[in-house]
């Protein structure tokens, strides 16, 4: 199994759930653990009908807990101003079709990941061989095919902006997929980091389960292109975040979370490149 990069105590941003069922980080950015995978969700408690936005889309069986979280920290009837993704992997979108669908919410993503966003291409096979440990091995079952929200897609702009964002960019973190991306807002350093780096050693049953705190590269068993995704973390370490919810793992914050990004970035191809692979 890949290697990992300690996240010191002090780093690690505490577990406290709000009634809603989201662990809040800031004042308007909460995120919610669904099985294996994070959702976050922007905007300040009590905004009302499309003042907040989702990121991302869970597992399949996620929706009635999005839904509910999303009533209680927005409001009964707050539907999202959008649904952005990181990338369109089945843990990312198992309940985008239905969500976008019932919220009449648009979907944003770069337009690298169109293709697997309507309907007309799968991803590459998982390397159940690539990082070990039990998720790793079942990888092969996970499904690989395309949702189709074709009619609701938009596509992220060239200048780096986020229209239902303000204040927010999204960066170019491919690697894990073609067109993954992070999201970044300046004022507060705040990183929405998908799959580009995870604070948990996600190939492995016991560390999903345990979540115990460490940083790592994406997940291997998912992760076709090594070279775009070592880019990817010298890229998010550059940016010095001060706070990164992950798309597993608990949040982070402060110079425990960057000395780790720094020391992933630097050692990424001795701790995060699954043997043989890159």
């Amino acid at each position: 199994m890949a290697q990992q990069i300690p996240l010191s105590p002090d780093s690690v941003v505490p577990v406290a759930s709000d009634p809603d069922g989201t662990h809040p980080v800031a004042a308007d950015l909460a995120y919610q653990r669904h099985v294996l995978v994070n959702v976050a969700y922007v905007g300040t408690p009590g905004a009302g009908d499309r003042n907040w936005v989702l990121v991302d889309a869970g597992v399949f069986g996620s929706g009635p807990a999005i839904r509910r979280a999303a009533a209680a920290r927005f409001g009964a009837d707050a539907r999202p101003a959008a649904i952005l993704l990181t990338h369109g992997h089945f843990d990312h979108v198992g309940v985008l079709e239905d969500l976008a669908r019932d919220w009449d919410a648009p979907v944003w993503a770069h337009p690298r990941e169109i293709p697997y966003l309507d309907g007309s291409t799968a991803y590459p096979p998982a390397d159940p061989g690539a990082g070990g440990g039990l998720v790793a091995r079942l990888s092969p079952l996970f499904p690989r095919s395309p949702v189709d929200v074709s009619e609701r897609l938009h596509r992220l702009p060239e200048d780096g902006t986020v229209p239902p964002l303000p204040g927010w960019r999204w960066i170019p973190t491919p690697g894990h997929t073609p067109g993954h991306v992070s999201f970044w807002r300046e004022a507060d350093r705040a990183l929405i980091a998908g799959d580009a780096v995870i604070t948990t050693a996600q190939e492995s049953a016991y560390a999903v389960a345990v979540q115990e705190p460490e940083l790592h590269g994406p997940p291997a068993y998912f992760t076709p292109d090594w070279a775009a995704a070592e880019c990817s973390v010298r890229a998010l370490a550059a940016l010095e975040p001060d706070l990164a919810v992950t798309g597993h793992g608990r949040a982070a914050r402060g110079p425990g979370l960057r000395a780790a990004l720094h020391a992933l970035a630097r050692d990424f191809r001795t701790v995060a490149v699954p043997k043989g692979r890159g």
